[in-house]
């Protein structure tokens, strides 16, 4: 993992970066499976409160490594690899290495500089927060290469762009730049040094109730997909399990007494 991944964890927040920095961190194999052992080593990190996940180089990240597509014109009558078997749960390991950031329980920020393309743009996607580079270019690659979106990112779109752009983006391939992208929705706020503005946005939510923070993001995650009814009851029993408990009476104190909160474990 460690030629394609480095992880530093210092104060609650894990500082997560794609280190191919010679390809602009394309995504191949090796790659692929860093991505997903970050995410399991980070589900379990006692203490973790927050995530930054960015590129070293040029780029956050160029796409898949386009290298192999040679050999697959070579090969064209041999039988593509199954994308359909589910191998995590509902996902197969594609779209996971995306989905993990979206269930990793802390709330997870994209630091994006240079360009996003295909398997990158998606990638980001499964931030909960998207910090972007003046600058930045992004696009929804796949149709170039006669493909898809198919790591998650047909699930993630919608809920972050009207569909309409969603479409015309996925449809043509094409280009756009970070300015579009917090027009259309898909980023948070643009930063000349977006992994500078993700680490401190990160030092702040990891100044917040753990407890909070997760059961807002549980609550968040599951929003799209719930109906009110039961997405009202998620919310109150999420709040009978804050209420009176150590990290929601530590917040009171260190409001009332005008000093940082000190959150145990």
């Amino acid at each position: 993992m460690d030629d394609r991944i480095s992880i530093a964890i210092a104060d609650g927040v894990a500082d997560v970066r794609m280190v191919r920095a010679d390809k602009m961190n394309a995504v191949d194999p090796a790659m692929k499976a860093a991505l997903l052992a970050a995410g399991d080593r980070l589900r379990t990190e006692h203490g973790l409160r927050c995530v930054v996940l960015s590129g070293e180089g040029r780029a956050f990240c160029a796409g898949i490594d386009t290298g192999r597509f040679g050999g697959a014109v070579e090969g064209a009558s041999t039988r593509p690899s199954n994308h359909t078997p589910r191998t995590r749960g509902m996902f197969n390991d594609s779209q996971y290495v995306v989905w993990t950031w979206r269930e990793l329980p802390v709330p997870v920020i994209a630091a994006v500089h240079g360009v996003a393309f295909g398997a990158g743009f998606q990638l980001m996607l499964g931030a909960d927060i998207r910090i972007m580079a003046p600058g930045a270019r992004l696009s929804i690659m796949e149709t170039k290469w006669g493909l898809i979106p198919d790591m998650g990112g047909t699930q993630l779109l919608y809920r972050l762009a009207r569909e309409d752009v969603v479409r015309e983006l996925t449809y043509t391939g094409r280009i756009f730049s970070a300015e579009e992208a917090l027009s259309y929705g898909f980023a948070t706020r643009l930063a000349e040094n977006p992994h500078a503005e993700a680490m401190a946005l990160a030092h702040e939510i990891a100044g917040r109730s753990p407890s909070a923070v997760r059961a807002a993001k549980r609550l968040l995650n599951a929003a799209p997909v719930t109906d009110p009814a039961s997405g009202l009851l998620a919310e109150s029993l999420e709040q009978d399990l804050l209420v009176g408990r150590p990290h929601q009476l530590e917040a009171i104190r260190a409001n009332i007494e005008k000093r940082p909160p000190c959150f145990e474990d």
